[in-house]
């Protein structure tokens, strides 16, 4: 254990639920890319991208981050590096959501006892629900992550069902993203954009944990509705969290945790902290501030200690 250990500085033992592998082959815009160059074209499409890439630079400097390396290392490399992260912090695990596909992640997560990985493969695609429980059985995946802005039909569509009965029968959790999706520039508005898209889903199948990321992402007051009418619906404290600059009244992280612990209770909120790229890692600045302000609003250190690992490992079976 290193001096930069999470439970020697802050006092918490730490379970990040939410980060990336960096990898190749990744597919951060999934099925909302091929839509919109099929329908403007590349050359449009790759304006939209530098405009989208700017404004993360610019909230990347505000925080003081590093630049992702361009090019990005092997994925070998990269293995390497997240290992000694894990070590350094000494976080007793990491899900990587994402990682260039469902057996790219597999391999990766097989690298260490304290990486685990979920499937994120389109869930529209051919056959998306035998691939989950491939994902999961054969590949040793652990749950199962959906970008909603980026699909090509609703996320209640009744194509799904399948689906959500794979999770069910498998018993893993299912983590989806709602609102604004890859930051400034990026996607704004789809019919999945609003987290009550899931209501009807979640009340269908509510032994499915549903994990919504990022406080809602610019819907927390839609989340707070879908997390009291579902009791099957968690919310994760990942990220940066910048979409709080534009909601009116202003909001603060301190009300996010105050708000969420009022209405659901430290039992159904998991940390995490979109960490993926390097050379940034581990976002250790994020957990800081999320303990900062869960601390400041009265969360005790039971209830931290739930949020920050024992939630994370529950969702998980680790428990």
């Amino acid at each position: 254990m290193s001096e930069a250990s999470v439970h020697e500085r802050f006092g918490v033992r730490v379970f990040d639920f939410h980060a990336h592998f960096p990898h190749p082959e990744d597919d951060p815009w999934g099925g909302w890319e091929r839509s919109y160059i099929s329908r403007h074209g590349e050359e449009k499409w790759q304006i939209l991208k530098e405009r989208n890439f700017q404004a993360q630079v610019r909230w990347w400097k505000r925080w003081g981050f590093p630049l992702p390396e361009d090019p990005p290392a092997p994925v070998e490399t990269q293995v390497a590096r997240w290992v000694e992260e894990v070590e350094r912090y000494d976080l007793e695990g990491i899900v990587f959501l994402t990682g260039g596909g469902n057996d790219n992640l597999s391999a990766v997560v097989r690298r260490h006892p304290r990486f685990y990985g979920f499937a994120h493969h389109d869930p529209f695609q051919p056959g998306a629900a035998a691939e989950l429980v491939r994902a999961v059985r054969e590949l040793g995946l652990c749950g199962y992550k959906i970008l909603a802005p980026a699909l090509s039909g609703p996320l209640d569509d009744a194509r799904l069902t399948p689906l959500w009965e794979a999770a069910e029968e498998l018993g893993i959790p299912v983590l989806v993203h709602f609102g604004p999706l890859n930051g400034g520039g990026g996607i704004g508005w789809s019919e999945n954009i609003n987290p009550l898209r899931l209501h009807d889903v979640a009340k269908a199948f509510p032994t499915v944990p549903f994990i919504v990321p990022h406080f809602g992402c610019g819907y927390p007051t839609e989340l707070l509705h879908l997390c009291w009418a579902c009791e099957n619906v968690y919310v994760d404290t990942s990220g940066n969290n910048e979409w709080m600059r534009w909601m009116v009244p202003a909001l603060t992280l301190e009300e996010l945790f105050r708000r969420f612990r009022e209405t659901i209770g430290a039992e159904r909120i998991v940390f995490g902290t979109d960490s993926s790229h390097f050379p940034r890692g581990f976002v250790v600045r994020y957990l800081e501030e999320q303990l900062r302000a869960a601390r400041a609003v009265g969360f005790t250190e039971e209830e931290i200690q739930r949020v920050f690992r024992d939630n994370a490992r529950r969702l998980l079976k680790l428990l």
